[in-house]
């Protein structure tokens, strides 16, 4: 096996400085999350969810990011899976998109909130028929004895809603409103590119306004 330590790699793709960069981060990331689209990465609307509980253990997973505007990014999930439950107690979290061919990282920090019940509803229904179904055959994050019970719960409920599951009460959508966002750009001998966006929020009447700065990589 090769020594892991010996691993090189040079990042020359690309580059982000602050002139080229934009001001607001949502359009940065936006532009970037289309080029990585453009460049048919895979799956380039997988990110990771950082939670932690109330022992103050961080936890991670992937899942996939279903929108975006100016008041967040929005992602779907059980709300009784450890990341639901763990969120219930402690709002904050973070993500991260890694593209690996384009040698970018995207991290975001901030509070999270459950979509509207509407929001969750219209998404929900947009789902193919299987994945609506297992919405309410996986009692996600619980130890179950083995594959078959939840072959058995997807055969049960979908003999009990046929072709029009409801959503289930349990099951909806994120929003994390960003207060910190990053981009990393590789670049040569490690002399990465990173540039930080901080929310300043605004007195009464006063738009709140986002502060770029490069950091150290």
């Amino acid at each position: 096996m090769q020594n892991i330590a010996d691993l090189r790699k040079s990042y020359e793709r690309a580059e982000l400085n602050e002139e080229a960069s934009h001001a607001d981060p949502l359009k940065q990331f936006e532009q970037w999350l289309n080029e990585a689209i453009t460049a048919e990465v895979p799956e380039p609307n997988a990110m990771t969810v950082a939670t932690v509980g109330s022992n103050l253990r961080p936890s991670t997973r992937v899942v996939l990011i279903k929108g975006f505007d100016a008041r967040g990014i929005v992602w779907y999930t059980n709300y009784e899976s450890r990341k639901g439950l763990e969120l219930a107690g402690n709002p904050y979290a973070a993500l991260q998109f890694h593209w690996v061919e384009l040698e970018r990282v995207v991290r975001i920090e901030g509070v999270v909130e459950k979509v509207s019940d509407a929001e969750s509803d219209d998404y929900f229904h947009s789902r193919p028929l299987d994945s609506r179904i297992g919405a309410w055959a996986s009692p996600q994050s619980q130890v179950i004895s083995g594959r078959g019970v939840l072959v058995a719960n997807a055969a049960r409920y979908g003999a009990q809603f046929l072709l029009n599951p409801p959503r289930p009460p349990h099951w909806g959508g994120y929003r994390l409103k960003p207060d910190n966002w990053q981009f990393w750009q590789g670049r040569k001998s490690r002399l990465h590119d990173r540039l930080r966006y901080t929310l300043q929020p605004g007195g009464d009447g006063v738009e709140v306004a986002w502060v770029r700065e490069r950091l150290a990589p």
